[in-house]
């Protein structure tokens, strides 16, 4: 579904309240140790020093980047938790909210609006603190391009527009309405 949206130009809705992610970020983890225990987490980095703009059907350039805001961290609610525990099934990163309120105090991730960015996953090897981030935290970060996208504050591209209409569940308010669904 990723490669569907990034072959269309990936964009994203951010809100003062905050907006889940469509689609959402899941993984599937191998390799990990079953016994030792993993914190996964998320954040959101510009993919670049450019703010766009929609012009002609397409995203093009239009200056500099604003600022970038402090970079927040979405730790999946499940960290810290074993190998085997993220390898049973897909891990999905479904409540990380994106928002464009500066002052958020919810801990959304927060965003400039059209702006390109990508997410970046991290695994943290817990230590017995259930801690990280000492000089000796062994961690990795994988990066899948196809998540890139531009942030907005309503969608640009008719394409992307339809994409989510026919693959998210809850795009229905922007469905025509259809005879048969009609009971009187």
């Amino acid at each position: 579904l990723w490669k569907k949206f990034h072959e269309a130009g990936t964009e994203m809705i951010i809100t003062k309240a905050g907006r889940r992610m469509f689609p959402s970020y899941k993984v599937k983890v191998t390799g990990m140790n079953p016994k030792t225990k993993y914190i996964l987490l998320i954040d959101i980095v510009p993919a670049d020093d450019h703010r766009y703009k929609f012009c002609d059907n397409k995203w093009m350039v239009a200056g500099k980047a604003e600022p970038a805001m402090p970079g927040r961290l979405y730790v999946h609610p499940d960290s810290p938790a074993t190998g085997a525990h993220w390898m049973r099934q897909l891990v999905s990163f479904q409540k990380l909210k994106l928002t464009n309120n500066h002052l958020d105090p919810f801990g959304h991730i927060i965003l400039n609006s059209m702006h390109k960015y990508q997410p970046r996953l991290h695994i943290v090897k817990a230590d017995e603190n259930n801690a990280f981030g000492s000089k000796n935290t062994a961690f990795c970060t994988h990066v899948f391009p196809e998540t890139s996208f531009i942030s907005v504050t309503s969608y640009q591209n008719h394409k992307i527009t339809q994409l989510k209409i026919e693959n998210n569940p809850f795009a229905k308010g922007f469905r025509g309405s259809d005879d048969s669904d009609l009971r009187v």
